[in-house]
């Protein structure tokens, strides 16, 4: 845990409120009678502290941004894959207590595991310290421009977000199929299906081929993460 503490940059008073934040679900279950408590709680209330402190973050940089624009930007920040990014850098894997399953099934690399770690983490500091240095680490590790832009960028190119999301299953078969264009040359409006081994997910139109192949995938996400 000390090694944790360094790469926090935060040196715990009850050092206790980090090691349960590193207590998976599966680990307790497998320790019932020892009052082993996972991490889930601690995930439901870092994740209050994330969305406040990434709300607040985001409506003094962007002063003239409408509450939609300031919604969206925060749902990219604070998204499975974002934390997931902050576990890796963070190592938060290697420190994760997990079951024997979980262990054998690839449970220290799995994405939604570290992201739930990561909220874990914000909670655990804020218990421990206060808004002050929760609020500092989440800045450091997640609230900077240059992630922000990262993010920004990564979100509208909805066919590289698709891919990832089904690349995370094996034997995945994804295409794109112009299905229709209307109105006259100088202003076609193109409409184009995505498919997953054989099924349309999601379908979009715009101006050109390739607006509509990114609709296409942001129907097919959007459709997904419901």
């Amino acid at each position: 845990m000390e090694t944790l503490e360094e790469r926090l940059g935060y040196r715990f008073r009850d050092r206790n409120l980090l090691c349960a934040a590193m207590i998976h679900s599966s680990f307790a279950n497998e320790h019932r009678g020892s009052g082993l408590e996972s991490n889930e709680r601690l995930e439901f209330l870092g994740d209050a502290v994330l969305g406040l402190v990434t709300g607040e973050y985001l409506f003094r940089t962007h002063p003239d941004a409408p509450e939609g624009d300031l919604t969206r930007m925060r749902a990219a920040l604070v998204c499975e894959e974002s934390l997931h990014e902050v576990a890796e850098a963070l190592d938060l894997g290697r420190y994760l207590k997990l079951g024997r399953g979980e262990e054998l099934g690839g449970g220290r690399r799995r994405p939604s595991i570290l992201a739930d770690a990561t909220e874990s983490v914000f909670a655990a500091v804020y218990l421990d310290g206060g808004m002050e240095p929760a609020r500092a680490l989440i800045h450091r590790v997640l609230l900077e421009r240059g992630r922000e832009e990262a993010v920004e960028s990564r979100r509208r190119d909805y066919k590289t977000a698709l891919q990832e999301v089904v690349q995370r299953k094996a034997n995945q078969v994804l295409c794109y199929e112009m299905i229709g264009a209307t109105g006259p040359d100088h202003e076609k409006v193109f409409t184009c299906a995505v498919q997953l081994n054989g099924e349309t997910i999601g379908q979009g139109s715009g101006r050109s081929k390739k607006e509509a192949e990114q609709a296409a995938a942001q129907a097919a996400l959007e459709q997904i993460r419901k």
